[in-house]
């Protein structure tokens, strides 16, 4: 099992050390590649996610990335561990040194789109986690951040307690609390199948808004199956 895990890491380009084994490949994020993989020194399971510094702009979306995950801390986030460079390096704030860093997290069973993927959600589970998705979002715009891609994806559940967490902030956005929470679509875009009519109409001037507009359509299609604005771009 770990001869095939460390294969798999070599076929993705992962280069953390000896630390972590047995990986196995989860899915994209919006900056990179995500692996599951065992932290042997915490001894437990976890996430890393792989983003390539390979110029001006891949380094200025880790910056912002790290710089936000790094300020986010509830039971309703996926919770950061730590962000590594090469051969588990300790980046020490200078990430401009490196061609790639690691994000470590939490791991998490699963996701929403995958439940749904098995048909609607009882109405109990619809609303215990409606309530979980808005007491995460409460927090996050709490800390001036916009998350901007909130869909099933991107928020992760744990079968086996039905916690929710929301995670992948690679889009996100924060924004000064001493001025309006309007931002500027000027580089990458939100989540395409739950933008708000407003994001869609003008989409350099936006609010907290756009991650609530996201949740409804969340909920509705939790409760009905259906991506309900789907196609209205």
């Amino acid at each position: 099992m770990a001869e095939k895990g460390d294969c798999i890491a070599s076929v993705y380009g992962y280069d953390l050390g000896g630390r972590f084994v047995d990986f196995q490949p989860l899915g994209f994020g919006v900056n990179g590649l995500v692996l599951s993989a065992v932290d042997s020194r915490a001894c437990r399971k976890v996430a890393v996610k792989k983003i390539a510094l390979s110029d001006a702009r891949s380094m200025k979306h880790a910056l912002r990335e790290i710089k936000i995950i790094r300020r986010l801390d509830h039971d309703n986030i996926v919770k950061v561990y730590e962000v590594l460079g090469p051969k588990g390096t300790d980046l020490q704030g200078e990430l401009f040194k490196f061609s790639v860093a690691y994000i470590v997290q939490e791991y998490m069973e699963t996701d929403l789109a995958r439940l749904l993927e098995q048909g609607t959600l009882a109405e109990e589970h619809a609303k215990l986690f409606m309530y979980q998705l808005l007491r995460g979002l409460k927090y996050i715009h709490s800390a001036n951040v916009l998350h901007r891609d909130l869909k099933p994806a991107n928020i992760f559940i744990s079968t086996e307690d039905l916690v929710l967490k929301i995670g992948d902030f690679g889009l996100a956005r924060i924004v000064d609390q001493h001025y309006s929470h309007k931002g500027y679509l000027s580089e990458g875009l939100v989540t395409k199948w739950y933008r708000s009519p407003r994001l869609l109409l003008s989409p350099n001037n936006y609010t907290k808004a756009i991650d609530m507009w996201a949740a409804g359509c969340i909920l509705a299609e939790m409760l009905t199956g259906r991506m309900l604005f789907a196609g209205t771009l």
